[in-house]
């Protein structure tokens, strides 16, 4: 079959694939199909300018695209994180573990290990040793939306 549309379409069913790759890199999370895209339509280019020689058969035209696919990955991937530079805010999306080191004061009694405290304008559910209401607890860590928090000691 694959073969059968190679034939019919030409060199242009690899510029067919790599177009229809570079469009669903749109879809799918993460830089990985524009790589095999890119692969597709340089197979593709190939195959136009080798279309009349025998020896650039569909049999030569797969293998290559395979070979291209995974080296323009490793590439890319190379490539990428050498322009992967840290982030001035690494927490931006991680509320609960921007959280940790500072102290508030318990707005429900922690009983049984659980109660809620008041951050900023958001009450949190945490996790800790039973305390009562008003009591100063200080965030140590953060699982999900539960924050553990132990008594803050004063200093």
């Amino acid at each position: 079959m694959v073969a059968r549309v190679i034939e019919e379409l030409g060199p242009w069913a690899w510029w067919v694939l790599g177009l229809v790759l570079l469009a669903a890199e749109i879809f799918v999370p993460g830089v990985f199909l524009v790589w095999i895209g890119m692969a597709a339509i340089v197979t593709g280019a190939l195959a136009l300018i080798f279309w009349n020689a025998d020896v650039f058969g569909w049999h030569v035209q797969l293998p290559l695209f395979a070979i291209l696919s995974v080296v323009s990955v490793v590439v890319g991937r190379r490539l990428l994180a050498r322009f992967d530079h840290p982030s001035d805010t690494p927490l931006l999306n991680q509320r609960g573990r921007s959280l940790i080191g500072r102290t508030a004061i318990l707005e429900e009694p922690i009983a049984e290990g659980r109660g809620r405290v008041r951050l900023g304008d958001t009450t949190w559910p945490v996790s800790g040793p039973d305390l009562p209401t008003g009591a100063r607890v200080r965030v140590v860590s953060a699982d999900g939306q539960r924050l553990l928090v132990e008594e803050a000691t004063a200093a």
